[in-house]
């Protein structure tokens, strides 16, 4: 009964594992397509894209102060009491002081009537609609500044993760070279011209790199859901990665020798719409000491009736006005002059951070190219010691097999040659990730 129970559950789980395996998609994409699909399911990069579009509507909401303003009403009123007047008795030939009370208009009320307005002039809505334009560049710019943040990103784990997946084939190799080397000590030992002490020497090593490629195959798949999360991608999905990295990846025309301008940065970029937003600030608030002009009119019809019958025929009486409007602020409490020194030292403080920030781009450019320079001469030197490393495993393996060369000096060998070829990936993932650094720094990226 225990195995039949154990049999249902794993058949459920397995039949659920199908489902999500039949709903899943599945995704080949090269560096260039992971970014193009980042940009576009990224939740960073939709939401920054979003606020664009708001933008564009608080846009439309400014204009809407600059246009007219038409509004209808209608409206009708019964009156179950007739407010009541006083009126001194005297007008009509009662004592003084005495009043009579009265009841003036009829039980009900109806009317309808229409009103436009329209802002003629206002310091501060004029330079709202001058600011429309800044204000949409500094979402576009802030939107761009999530994109390279979340391209860089990626860039460095598809690196990390083609790395990984070349380790993995090294390792493979290797695996597949010591098993070949742990059949060949059998051999040599039961022939007896090996000591059992050589076997196990060799089995050690190939347990150590079995272990070694189970939790490289951990973390590459840490690595996989970590890039689907960044990407917006489904985790249930499948990725596999198409391009593999090597040394045609590193080029030296990223160096660059044409002049590097601040502006090519997505950052700066940015500072200097903030920059321009400070100086329409002022502005708002300095014109906000002007006249404010407004024009207004209204048309209505009123009528007045004793019994409810407004939809027949009876007088309906007109009224019409235009009216101008101006508003002179004359004092309030310097409320006005210190926004405008508020606003100053805002643009004073934006200003400092655009220095700073200068300096900060060219500690970080140089920085970026020493980097690179020296992680592309690192993978050369590496490239060097591996191949060396690989020679002297070949000898050292024929030494072995001739039974001229000792289970020590082979064994010291294929650890020298697991080193030279991690560290030779190690380099070369370094200096695409210096690459990547110099691009960004350079605002190439």
């Amino acid at each position: 009964m225990k195995k039949v129970i154990l049999l249902t559950i794993g058949f459920a789980f397995a039949g659920l594992a199908n489902a999500q395996d039949a709903n899943a998609n599945r995704h080949a994409f090269s560096l260039d397509q992971c970014v193009d699909f980042a940009q576009r399911n990224n939740v960073q990069v939709k939401n920054a894209l979003l606020a664009i579009d708001a933008q564009n509507q608080t846009n439309r909401e400014i204009a809407a102060a600059a246009l007219p303003t038409i509004t209808a009403s209608t409206g009708a009123v019964d009156y179950t009491k007739i407010p009541t007047s006083l009126l001194p008795a005297q007008i009509f030939g009662g004592p003084a002081g005495t009043f009579i009370p009265v009841q003036f208009g009829t039980k009900f009320n109806a009317n309808y009537g229409a009103n436009i307005s329209q802002l003629l002039f206002d310091g501060q809505v004029f330079i709202a609609l001058q600011a429309r334009a800044t204000s949409m560049e500094m979402q576009r710019k802030s939107a761009a500044l999530t994109q390279e943040a979340i391209k860089a990103n990626i860039y460095k784990i598809y690196y990390q993760l083609s790395a990984s997946k070349t380790q993995l084939n090294i390792l493979d190799a290797n695996i597949a070279r010591l098993k070949a080397l742990a059949h060949d000590a059998e051999i040599m030992y039961k022939n007896g011209f090996a000591e059992k002490l050589d076997v196990d020497k060799v089995s050690v090593q190939l347990n150590n790199l079995e272990t070694e490629k189970l939790k490289a195959n951990n973390s590459v798949a840490i690595g996989y859901m970590g890039l689907k999360m960044l990407m917006g991608m489904p985790v249930k999905d499948s990725l596999i990665l198409t391009d593999v990295i090597n040394e045609k990846n590193l080029t030296t025309d990223v160096l660059g020798d044409a002049e590097f301008q601040y502006n090519m940065r997505k950052d700066f970029q940015y500072l200097g719409t903030v920059k321009k937003l400070n100086e329409y600030n002022i502005k708002r608030y300095q014109l906000s000491n002007l006249p404010t002009v407004a024009m207004s009119g209204s048309y209505s019809k009123n009528a007045q009736r004793s019994k409810f019958d407004f939809f027949q025929d009876g007088n309906w009486f007109t009224t019409s006005l235009i009216s101008l409007n101006i508003s002179l602020p004359i004092f309030n409490g310097f409320a006005t002059d210190a926004r405008i020194k508020r606003t100053k030292i805002e643009l004073k403080q934006t200003e400092n951070q655009i220095e700073a920030l200068k300096n900060s781009i060219d500690n970080e450019i140089n920085q970026a190219k020493l980097n690179y320079m020296s992680s592309v001469a690192t993978v050369q030197f590496q490239k060097k010691n591996m191949e060396l490393a690989e020679n002297v495993y070949s000898q050292t393996k024929k030494k072995f097999e001739a039974g001229t060369g000792s289970n020590t000096e082979i064994s010291a060998a294929q650890a020298d040659l697991v080193s030279a070829q991690n560290n030779y990936m190690n380099a070369l993932y370094s200096a695409l990730i210096a690459k990547v650094d110099l691009l960004k720094a350079t605002g190439k990226l």
